[in-house]
């Protein structure tokens, strides 16, 4: 039976974790050794957990959007997935067209079809140091995916503190990955991402900016889905496993 595809769903960020998560950021202690850590910053085991729930969310969403199929775990081990038609949630192996590549959701029925990623940069060194390398990082993994598989939609979500992004960095940021989110064709630049979110976040009461980045701009999560849908409906409605009812009984009487 074919999965009706269905309108994305907004990606929901809970709320109350994200505060959770905002709490360890700001403690000087660290719950995870019992010692004593920097605040307005994770440790190293922090900051590998934090995107979880956020890669959770995203893959939940694509599920329902794909006809409620099932999230499955994901594996570094497996180049496909565990079952015929689900989204795959942790390491999922993409061999791409530059490198090997973990993607963090992914769908791919029959090759890859959907790869995202989340990425970090949780402190003001962090974000200093590393913001251009992570932007090198986002168009090396949609190159490796659009050089093998033009059709496949990459996405990404970054996630940073509010009070770890300077104004310049923001605002440097922002262009940057605006320019980055604009692949609509398959014919566009293979380092392109079909989408980016940019997510800025409040860790006192876990509350994302309204105004980083810009309430027009297609880095805003609001936009996440809304971009993301209509992209995977131009490639692959009507095709396995999407295929509606009819199309092969049309497609037999068209070749008598």
């Amino acid at each position: 039976m074919a999965a009706i595809l269905n309108f994305m769903p907004e990606i929901q960020i809970p709320l109350e974790e994200l505060r959770n998560w905002g709490q360890l950021w700001l403690s000087t202690n660290n719950p995870d050794t019992g010692g004593i850590k920097q605040a307005n910053c994770f440790v190293r085991k922090q900051s590998v957990n934090f995107a979880t729930f956020i890669d959770k969310a995203v893959a939940e969403s694509l599920a329902k959007m794909l006809g409620n199929i099932p999230v499955v775990a994901g594996s570094a081990k497996k180049l496909i997935p565990s079952q015929a038609d689900c989204v795959e949630m942790g390491p999922a192996r993409i061999i791409g067209g530059v490198r090997p590549q973990n993607f963090d959701v992914a769908y791919r029925p029959d090759g890859v079809r959907i790869a995202f990623d989340s990425k970090t940069l949780n402190d003001i060194k962090s974000v200093g140091k590393n913001w251009q390398n992570m932007v090198n990082d986002l168009a090396t993994e949609a190159a490796t995916v659009h050089t093998r598989f033009p059709y496949a939609i990459v996405a990404f979500m970054v996630m940073i503190p509010e009070p770890a992004l300077g104004s310049k960095q923001q605002a440097d940021l922002v262009r940057t990955l605006e320019r980055m989110a604009s692949r609509k064709d398959v014919l566009n630049q293979s380092h392109l991402a079909e989408a980016i979110s940019l997510v800025v976040w409040n860790p006192v009461d876990g509350t994302i900016s309204k105004s980083i980045p810009e309430e027009n701009s297609v880095l805003r999560i609001e936009q996440f889905s809304k971009i993301l849908y209509p992209q995977y409906v131009s490639r692959y409605k009507g095709l396995p496993p999407h295929d509606e009812a009819g199309d092969e009984v049309e497609n037999e009487n068209d070749e008598n």
